[in-house]
């Protein structure tokens, strides 16, 4: 009957929703309350669930532009995958210690696995702006193997005011690099294989 096909359709549905993995922002997350109230700078707690860990790889990086280039080297990155457990869930941490001084401090922690928090060179010699922008929120972002995802940008300029963009739009992304002094994007990707930026 139509019924019992309009059921199924939704069955299946549910079944291949719960089966991606998927991130999200996490809510009223410790670490980015002490950030917050110590005024350390700015960090992103997410909650991330890996389907398929078991064949799986994940790369998690950041990438820097200045004045609309890209530079070689992520500023940042760490890889990991074939984990003993076929579903894996975690946080991913992305935090800038001391934004605007001589001596920035990034942080990116995954699921069981961490980079050594590390100091890079100053972003800008003179800041009259920043600030993070989110690209994924508290709503769980389905994720598809072997796209990349932009999970937010940290920007910073000389001027004193910042654009807004639509984060959302492939194409304000690129004007946002284009127009900004400094753009930081934190991105990850999920694929069989372990080389696969």
């Amino acid at each position: 009957s139509l019924l019992s096909v309009l059921f199924l359709i939704v069955i299946s549905g549910c079944t291949k929703s719960e089966s991606m993995s998927n991130i999200s922002v996490k809510e009223d997350s410790k670490y980015v309350e002490t950030f917050k109230e110590l005024n350390l700078g700015v960090l992103q707690d997410y909650n991330f669930k890996l389907m398929n860990a078991d064949k799986t790889w994940v790369n998690i990086w950041v990438e820097k532009y200045v004045d609309g280039k890209r530079e070689a080297e992520p500023l940042a990155e760490l890889s990991y995958g074939k984990s003993p457990k076929k579903v894996a869930k975690g946080s991913i941490v992305f935090g800038m210690m001391n934004p605007d001084s001589e001596e920035p401090i990034v942080i990116l922690n995954g699921p069981s696995v961490s980079v050594t928090p590390h100091k890079i060179e100053k972003l800008l010699s003179s800041v009259g702006a920043s600030g993070w922008e989110p690209v994924v929120g508290e709503e769980e972002l389905k994720l598809e193997l072997g796209e990349t995802y932009i999970l937010g940008a940290y920007r910073v300029n000389e001027e004193p005011a910042i654009r807004t963009y639509d984060l959302q739009k492939e194409e304000e992304i690129q004007h946002m690099i284009n127009n900004d002094d400094v753009v930081l994007l934190l991105k990850l990707k999920i694929s069989f294989s372990e080389f696969n930026q």
